[in-house]
């Protein structure tokens, strides 16, 4: 008779069972933080990206205010141009954010033996999204695209 209990038990004690959810716990406990931080970066980078559309995008409506100005002009958002607002740009870039700052450039000047205008330049965009605000800064004296600073 315990011969024949032996050979029908089957199935798992509850020792092992224990083992195996202590076992998961332990890897779920690993993963967790090392996923939330994947997720911070891929939120950083999709902010920068939305940022650079909205640079972008004033740019192109600034590229075509500057074209049609008188010379010494000055561009501005938010000003009398209607031309050159948030809406538009948040629209042109297709972005779901909101737009808080746009700074065009109006100066020139030389560093070193190099001479650089940034005059019809976006010099300077705040982008605010999902609770994250973007800046990004242009420095005229190089060629390079700018800072984007996630806050």
């Amino acid at each position: 008779m315990f011969k024949k209990l032996k050979e029908n038990k089957k199935g798992f004690t509850l020792v092992e069972l224990i083992v195996v959810l202590v076992i998961l716990a332990i890897l779920a406990a690993l993963l967790v933080p090392a996923l939330t931080g994947y997720i911070d970066k891929a939120k950083r980078k999709s902010i920068v990206a939305e940022t650079r559309q909205a640079v972008m995008a004033a740019q192109t409506l600034v590229d075509e205010e500057y074209g049609k100005a008188v010379e010494g002009a000055k561009l501005e958002f938010g000003g009398s141009n209607t031309n050159l607002t948030y809406a538009k740009v948040k629209d042109l870039a297709e972005v779901k954010g909101t737009i808080t700052a746009v700074v065009v450039g109006t100066t020139t000047g030389a560093v070193g033996a190099e001479t650089y205008s940034n005059a019809g330049v976006v010099t300077s965009l705040t982008y605010t999204n999902g609770g994250k605000t973007c800046v990004y800064t242009k420095d005229a004296t190089t060629g390079t695209d700018g800072a984007y600073n996630v806050q």
